[in-house]
């Protein structure tokens, strides 16, 4: 299992690196649009749908994407701008969620079998951050690569320190192996990251606390998928990579996060 995570995870680094800088805007939007198609399919499986009504909910996600792209996109249509108002108001929406929604969701328990809410939720979630994928790519790929590199190394500090560490545990209704050690763990880790490539590249130090309200973000957007897939009975969201599970369980924290970093880097750059 663990020799087939580590194959799976160097193929998709290497296949993520070379669409990044390989490909254009545009086809990069379009490359992205598999999110909220393959991870809609998911999602209507964690909502209760059927399998049709999952794969139909999945191309539905996907076709409002490329609507958007189309009816946004700048350059010809060939690209999406995050100052756009369509786009920064969803993204807003995305924020007020994880930040208000969910906190409530997951602390109260909520149980919902309500297709219509439920579908609304699952677009809260892909779209947000299909549109933050394609916006933060035209602001710079290595912008891109290195938001997300947050929250890898939130994720890896976390599972390291909690397996060296761990006692108390973060919400073990929801996620027994998560803990409050492995939360301390990813704030260092995420911290020091920063911190380093700040010296280096001269930017402000003002990107750490913003790098650990990504983390906490990203810890609220894993809690919320395990509690959805332990709602729907599932250990998995899928299994479309081996050894890690679906599309879901590899961008659960970036759902949430990936909003707000487009958000906040709109904020830091006076846009």
């Amino acid at each position: 299992m663990l020799k087939a995570r580590i194959v799976t995870a160097a193929i998709l680094l290497a296949l993520l690196l070379a669409a990044l800088f390989g490909l254009s805007e545009f086809f990069w939007a379009v490359l992205m649009l598999g999110l909220p198609f393959f991870g809609g399919r998911e999602w209507g499986a964690l909502a209760g749908y059927s399998r049709g009504g999952s794969w139909a909910y999945g191309a539905v996600s996907a076709l409002a994407g490329g609507f958007l792209l189309a009816g946004l996109g700048e350059g010809g249509g060939v690209r999406l701008s995050l100052t756009q108002p369509v786009v920064t108001g969803m993204l807003g929406v995305s924020l007020l969620f994880w930040l208000l929604a969910v906190p409530l969701w997951l602390g109260r328990g909520w149980h919902s079998r309500r297709p219509l809410l439920l579908a609304l939720v699952g677009w809260i979630v892909l779209l947000p951050t299909w549109l933050a994928l394609a916006g933060l790519r035209v602001e710079s790929p290595w912008l891109l690569l290195g938001v997300m590199a947050v929250v890898w190394v939130a994720d890896s500090a976390a599972y390291f320190a909690g397996r060296r560490f761990g006692k108390n545990k973060l919400a073990p209704s929801i996620s027994p192996g998560k803990t409050w050690e492995g939360v301390g763990g990813a704030m260092i880790g995420v911290g020091l990251y920063v911190a380093t490539v700040a010296a280096y590249s001269g930017a402000s130090l003002l990107l750490v606390p913003a790098a650990i309200a990504l983390t906490v973000f990203s810890i609220e957007g894993d809690l919320f998928e395990s509690w959805m897939k332990r709602q729907a009975g599932l250990k998995d969201s899928g299994s479309i990579f081996p050894g890690h599970g679906g599309i879901l369980d590899r961008v659960d924290a970036l759902t949430s996060s990936l909003p707000l970093a487009a958000l906040l880097i709109l904020v830091l750059q006076g846009k």
